[in-house]
Formats: structure tokens, C-alpha cells, sequence
């Protein structure tokens, strides 16, 4: 199921004083039926003097953009590569890999254009309605936004939650504690954490959230090699189906898959982060958050296919230790990857609430006051553990939410991963039309339009397939 950074998230066993916002800020306010635009960041605007504080550095900038895109969902890697074989798959993982590069390089440019031009953009929905000009431009990103993030959040608990369970499962077999409850733990830890004040707040986290997606990756590699070495080793099969139409929607579905992998969302909210001006900051961030994909994506991705070829399933981790058979990798080993994945998941959780949070901090805090003063703290303590405990609810209730949330991601993420970033630099830049930027561009939009139509259908599929082993407050999580 997706993470990370991550997008569908394997639900399996394991993914003081107010800051003066700057008044180059340019602001987008829904209204009607269009957007209005103004020049200046209202005092009252909260959630950009709060949540969105700009103090980082570029290298704070590359530890959110890393937890962001890089969490468990690198485990599913090798099940992506499944549908396609080694060329097809390694080719697609590259080129999703340099085309995510490219877009976030982009609306990082588009960005630097409007701040050269007076208009400092903070959010991401503000960028697309002033770019292209509609107000249901602006709802539209408001919806896709909160849809992912918010799904990413109750993924990234239910996880979590599961992670748990199968560490307690191994010391208490029979033990009465169930996934609820689990759930409820992970939750409490997140609403204390959730009250770090602002994105700027969590980058020692994310950098910690850099060291854990290394630490897991390489274990899992390592596992996966000395299982291909062993005398258990199983046999390597790479064929694909002998259906047509099933190997079709198995490529889309693994194109949909490392899509969402990548999948990022609030590059202009962590943008934000940075001192001003953010110009050119943001290409060093990148640098230093594809240098860790690199490693974390094709190296486990690499062996876990090698030792399980057609066989591997959604989570390396599970063929791993197969329900049938002896484990083949040490248990320690699992277990130390299981830990490092939970804590992981809190960071990611984390990251993809701040968007929530600045929504609700715009409208409910006063930024006059003080950050911590009585006006602003209980407001923000009361919004934001609500908001944990309504996602904790969620993954209570539907643990079946990686099949939920791998069509949110391919309905989601290449959106605004993919498309958005393209169209809004060819209209904010204007290169010509005959360049071969504008076409690339162009060739870019079309095709992952018809990726993520494609995509969307194969996990619409893939979620009726599953229905019958839905259950509303399961105790099992289903993969």
C-alpha cells in the first residue's frame, strides 16, 4: 500500500512569537465561482506565519522532500518491477524516476518566476490558480491535496499500527490486544508529536527519517541477496502472464504504482520553508533528496526481483517470511526492519499533515498574538488531535485502505506530480512553442493524462477484486 512519501502505501507488515510573513507574499482566496487575487499576506493569515514559517536552509528543504518521497512503499518496488519484467520495468523505473525529477524542478522555476515577480508563493493551490487563472483550478487542488495527504496520514498509522501488532504477535502469540487498539497507540504518539509548531519544526525529524529509510533498505537488500544465495533460495521465474489484457492492466497498474511512489504533492509547501529568496535553493534540495531515491529505490527494487522474480509479492517483506516454509532472513533482522519503518511512518505522517494544518491555522488562529499564547494553543492542540483522531478512526474502521488509496494516488499524484507541473510552466515561462522544452512538456502531459486514466482504472480493478475480503473494523490488515 502507499507511503512515502509516499502514495499506495503497503498495508502489509513492515509504510514563541508569530515569524512576520514576508509582504511579497501573493495570495489566492476563493471566491464565487473564480479566485481573487491579492498582493500582501494578511496579518491573520496564520497558517503561513505558523505552519509555513520560512527559516530553512536548502538542506532542510532536501530532508522533507526525502521524507516525503521515500518511506516503506519501496518495499512494493520489486512487485512493480513483477508486472513488467527487468528492460520494461527497469526503463519505466527510470523514466518516472527523471521525469518526477524534472516536474519538481520545474515548479520550483515557476516558483522562483512568480517571487522574482513579487508574488511569493507558499501553496500549492495558490501557485496553480495564478498560473492558470481559474478558480476551479484552486478547488481542484484544494480536493487532491487533502485527499492525499489525508490518506497518507491514515496509511501511514494504520502501518504503523500493523508494524506493532506483528512485533507483539511475536512475543504474545495468543495475545488479546488487537489492530484498534494498536491504532489508538500509534495516534496518541502522533497528536503529541503533531504539536510541533511548524513544517520548519520537523526537520531534525526528517533528517532522522533519512537515516531510517537507508537503515531499512540496506537490511532488506542484504536479506534479500543472502535469500538468493541460500540453499532455500526459491526458483527464479521472470515471465510475465500469457493473457494479453492481464499483462496489460498488470503494467499499468505497476506504472500506477511507481507513480505513486514518487509522488510528492506539497513541493511548493516545502519550498515555503526556505529563508527567502528560495531561488535556486530548491535544485540543491532536489539533488540531495534523488541522490537517497537512487539508493533506496533501486537497490531494493533490484533484489528483491532477482531472488523472488514473478513470485515476490506487494511487500518484499512477506516473501521474505512466507506463511508457508522457513523465514529467509533472520528474525532479528525483520524485526529491526520493522522498527525502523515504524518510526519512519511517524515522520511521514507528520509531513503530510502540515498542508492540513495550514489550512486550519489560517482560519482559526490570530497571528497577532504569540504562537504559544492561550488564543492560539488551544485552538491548535484541540484542530490537530482531532484531525489525527478522525484518521486514526479511518484506518480503524477501513484496514483494507491501501486499495482506497492506490486509486486516490493514481487520481492524485499525477495530477499534480505529473501534468500540472508541465502546463503551469509552459504558461508561466512561455518557452517557445516550437522548443523542445514546450514539447517535451506536452509529450509529458499527454502521456501521464493517459497513465493515470489507465492506472486508475487497473486499481479500481484491483479494489473490486479484493472486495470479498473486506471487512469493515478487521482485525487483520488486507493487503
Amino acid at each position: 500500500m502507499t507511503d512515502t512519501g509516499d502514495a499506495p502505501l503497503p498495508l502489509s507488515l513492515l509504510t514563541g512569537h508569530a515569524a512576520t510573513p514576508s509582504s511579497a507574499v501573493f495570495d489566492v482566496d476563493a471566491a464565487g465561482a473564480g479566485a481573487q487575487h491579492r498582493t500582501g499576506k494578511s496579518p491573520a493569515d496564520a497558517g503561513a506565519a505558523f505552519v509555513l514559517e520560512s527559516k530553512g536552509t536548502w538542506w532542510h528543504a532536501g530532508f522533507h522532500l526525502t521524507t516525503a518521497i521515500v518511506g516503506p512503499t519501496v518495499l512494493t518496488l520489486p512487485y512493480a518491477l513483477r508486472g513488467m519484467g527487468w528492460g520494461l520495468g527497469l526503463a519505466a523505473l527510470t523514466a518516472v524516476f527523471a521525469v518526477t525529477f524534472y516536474a519538481y524542478f520545474l515548479v520550483s522555476r515557476v516558483l522562483d518566476h512568480c517571487e522574482a515577480r513579487g508574488r511569493r508563493h507558499i501553496r500549492f493551490r495558490e501557485l496553480a490558480a495564478d498560473v492558470l487563472g481559474s478558480g476551479w483550478v484552486f478547488y481542484l487542488v484544494v480536493t487532491v491535496q487533502t485527499a492525499i495527504n489525508a490518506g497518507i496520514t491514515t496509511g501511514s498509522i494504520l502501518i504503523a499500527a500493523d508494524c506493532l501488532q506483528i512485533m507483539y504477535s511475536s512475543f504474545a502469540p495468543d495475545g488479546p490486544l488487537k489492530l484498534y487498539q494498536f491504532i489508538i497507540v500509534v495516534a496518541m504518539v502522533l497528536a503529541v508529536l503533531s504539536q510541533l509548531p511548524s513544517f520548519h519544526s520537523l526537520r531534525y525529524i526528517n533528517l532522522g527519517s533519512l537515516i531510517l529509510s537507508f537503515g531499512y533498505t540496506i537490511l532488506v537488500s542484504a536479506a534479500c541477496i543472502r535469500a538468493g544465495a541460500s540453499s532455500n533460495a526459491p526458483g527464479k521465474d521472470y515471465s510475465l502472464s500469457s493473457s494479453k489484457s492481464e499483462k496489460t492492466f498488470n503494467a499499468f497498474l505497476s506504472i500506477s504504482i511507481l507513480a505513486t511512489v514518487f509522488g510528492n504533492g506539497i513541493l511548493p509547501e516545502i519550498q515555503a520553508t526556505l529563508a527567502p529568496p528560495a531561488a535556486g535553493k530548491m535544485m540543491k534540495a532536489l539533488v540531495l533528496c534523488y541522490s537517497v531515491v537512487f539508493f533506496t529505490f533501486y537497490f531494493p527494487a533490484i533484489t528483491g526481483y532477482w531472488v523472488f522474480g514473478n513470485q515476490v509479492q506487494s511487500n518484499v517483506l512477506q516473501s521474505l517470511m512466507p506463511d508457508k516454509g522457513p523465514s529467509l532472513a533472520p528474525t532479528w533482522l525483520l524485526g529491526l526492519v520493522v522498527v525502523l519503518v515504524l518510526l519512519q511512518l511517524l515522520a511521514i505522517a507528520l509531513v503530510y499533515s502540515q498542508v492540513a494544518y495550514e489550512i486550519m491555522e489560517k482560519n482559526s488562529a490570530d497571528a497577532a498574538r504569540g504562537r504559544f499564547s492561550r488564543r492560539n494553543l488551544i485552538p491548535r492542540v484541540a484542530l490537530r488531535t482531532a484531525y489525527v483522531a478522525a484518521c486514526a478512526f479511518v484506518a480503524a474502521m477501513l484496514p483494507f485502505f491501501g486499495d482506497i488509496v492506490g486509486v486516490v494516488g493514481a487520481v492524485g499524484f499525477i495530477p499534480l506530480d505529473f501534468v500540472l507541473p508541465v502546463v503551469m510552466y509552459n504558461m508561466a515561462l512561455a518557452p517557445p512553442r516550437r522548443s523542445p522544452v514546450y514539447l517535451a512538456n506536452v509529450a509529458i502531459m499527454v502521456v501521464f493524462t493517459g497513465v493515470g486514466v489507465i492506472g486508475a482504472v487497473s486499481s479500481v480493478r484491483k479494489l473490486v477484486l479484493d472486495a470479498g475480503k473486506f471487512k469493515l473494523f478487521s482485525d487483520t490488515v488486507v493487503d
